[in-house]
């Protein structure tokens, strides 16, 4: 750790970087798994999906800056290294050869969800430690990923699937 003036105690500001840079690995996967969807979309709703995932792409860097920083900011080192990525993510692996675009949906989304579990599991650490800065980083994160996560899973869900436990399966009584 590095020498700061922050208040936090060295081992507490230790743990928080560890835990922060467990992640930071989650978060840099994330990006490169979004732009890899993005580039390799094809089918239904390909420019939505394509632009969708750019977005997601942009957006998860920027989580991936805030807690990175917050790792320097205590004293540690942001591991954000291809090596230390592969080694921590908690991500799935994404398969370089999902073509069908519901795939590419149902992938991203499942590592959306996977890193915003540990985005959350990561806020209630911080909470019991002590260190409402973190839990109020993550917590932004948190949100975020929340809100791709539904964006994404938007282009799954779709109309027959809401009214498949309606009598006749339609919306409204209207015919189709």
């Amino acid at each position: 750790m590095y020498r700061t003036k922050n208040d936090l105690p060295e081992k507490l500001r230790a743990t928080i970087a560890h835990l922060l840079n467990a992640r930071l690995a989650d978060l840099i996967d994330l990006q490169l798994q979004a732009k890899q969807a993005h580039w390799n979309v094809k089918g239904h709703g390909f420019i939505a999906l394509h632009e969708l995932f750019d977005d997601v792409t942009d957006g998860v860097r920027e989580y991936v800056d805030l807690v990175a920083e917050r790792i320097v900011q205590l004293g540690g080192v942001a591991e954000g290294t291809l090596q230390a990525v592969a080694n921590n993510s908690q991500l799935n692996v994404y398969p370089v050869q999902t073509g069908e675009w519901t795939h590419h949906v149902e992938r991203l989304s499942s590592a959306i969800a996977v890193a915003g579990e540990g985005v959350r599991e990561g806020i209630e650490k911080a909470t019991t430690y002590g260190d409402a800065g973190t839990a109020d980083i993550l917590t932004e994160v948190s949100r975020g990923l929340d809100k791709w996560l539904w964006f994404v899973e938007a282009h799954l869900q779709s109309e027959s699937a809401q009214t498949a436990g309606r009598p006749g399966g339609r919306k409204g009584g209207r015919r189709r």
